[in-house]
C-alpha cells in the first residue's frame, strides 16, 4: 500500500481551540475524541433543542457506507476523491471502499488544520491500494485537480464524494462554478456523491441550528430545500432511490422499515 501526505509544516499552529469548529463537534457526535471543551459546549448547546442533531450524524456516516460500497462493488468504481473527509472516526471511505476492492485508491482533500494532524490516522489501508491526502479548499477546484492527479487517473471513472461539505458555501453560483469545474474534469461513468442538511423535514428547527452554529461556530453552514440540494445533481443521470433522507438511501434488508427520516439529504448520481 502507498501512503501519502501533502500538507503544510506547522499546522498545529492553525489550530483554534477557542472557537468551535464544525469538523472537531461532529467528531464529537459520532463519539470520538478529537475535540475540545469549546466544540463539546456547542455541540451540547445544538442537542439541547434539537436532538436529533446527532441521528442526522450517524445517518450521514452510514450514506457514506452505503454509498462507497455500491460504487465498490456493483459499479466497479476504483478511484474515491473525498473532499472535506473532516476528522477520522470508523468506516472512513478508504476503509469502506478496500474492503470491497483492496486495489481502491481513495484521496481525501480538507484544509482543517486538526485533520491534517490526523492524517497518518488516514493513511492506512489495503496493502494493494493506495491512500493519499492532501491540504486543499473546496473552493480550489483546480489545486484539488492538480494534486489529486498525481494519485488518480482522471481518464477513467472517479467517484466525487462532497459531504456534509457543499453546506459550507453559501453563494450557489459559486457552488455551481465548483461542481462545473470537478465534474468537467472527470471521467464518463464518474459519480457524484452529496450529502446536505435541508430544511424540508423541520424548517424552524433547521434554522435554528444554523442560527446558533453561525453565531459562534466556524465555518458558517448554509441550509437548503431539497429542491435546491437536487439541483446540484443537474446533467447527471441520480440513481435510485433519488434524493432522499440520508437514513433511506438503500438501506440493508434488516434496516428497512425501521429507519426515520432525518434533515440530512442524499442522492448518488452518474456522469455520463
Amino acid at each position: 500500500m502507498e501512503s501519502r501526505t501533502r500538507a503544510p509544516e506547522n499546522t498545529e499552529a492553525r489550530i483554534d481551540t477557542t472557537v468551535p469548529h464544525n469538523a472537531r463537534i461532529w467528531n464529537y457526535w459520532l463519539g470520538g475524541k478529537d475535540n475540545y471543551p469549546v466544540d463539546r459546549e456547542m455541540g451540547e448547546q445544538i442537542r439541547s433543542f434539537f436532538p436529533e442533531i446527532v441521528d442526522n450524524a450517524i445517518a450521514d456516516r452510514a450514506f457514506l457506507v452505503r454509498a462507497v460500497t455500491h460504487l465498490a462493488r456493483e459499479e466497479g468504481i476504483r478511484q474515491f476523491l473525498d473532499v472535506g473527509t473532516g476528522l477520522p472516526t470508523h468506516n472512513n471511505t478508504h476503509e469502506v471502499a478496500q474492503s470491497v476492492a483492496p486495489d481502491s485508491r481513495v484521496v481525501y482533500v480538507d484544509n482543517d488544520p486538526l485533520v491534517l494532524t490526523h492524517a497518518r490516522a488516514l493513511l492506512t489501508g489495503s496493502d494493494q491500494g493506495v491512500t493519499d491526502y492532501v491540504d486543499a479548499d473546496l473552493r480550489d477546484p483546480d489545486s484539488i485537480l492538480a494534486t489529486a492527479g498525481k494519485t488518480l487517473d482522471l481518464d477513467q471513472p472517479v467517484a466525487l464524494l462532497l459531504l456534509g461539505v457543499v453546506n459550507f458555501v453559501a453563494d450557489d453560483a459559486e457552488v455551481r462554478s465548483i461542481l462545473d469545474r470537478l465534474l468537467g474534469a472527470l471521467a464518463p461513468g464518474s459519480y457524484l456523491v452529496v450529502s446536505h442538511p435541508t430544511d424540508d423535514i423541520d424548517h424552524e428547527r433547521a434554522h435554528q441550528v444554523a442560527a446558533a452554529w453561525n453565531e459562534k461556530g466556524t465555518p458558517k453552514i448554509t441550509i437548503r430545500t431539497a429542491a435546491e440540494i437536487e439541483g446540484l445533481f443537474d446533467g447527471l443521470e441520480l440513481l435510485e432511490p433519488g434524493l432522499v433522507s440520508c437514513s433511506l438511501w438503500r438501506p440493508g434488508p434488516t434496516e428497512v422499515g425501521t429507519l426515520r427520516p432525518v434533515a440530512e439529504y442524499g442522492g448518488v448520481a452518474r456522469k455520463a
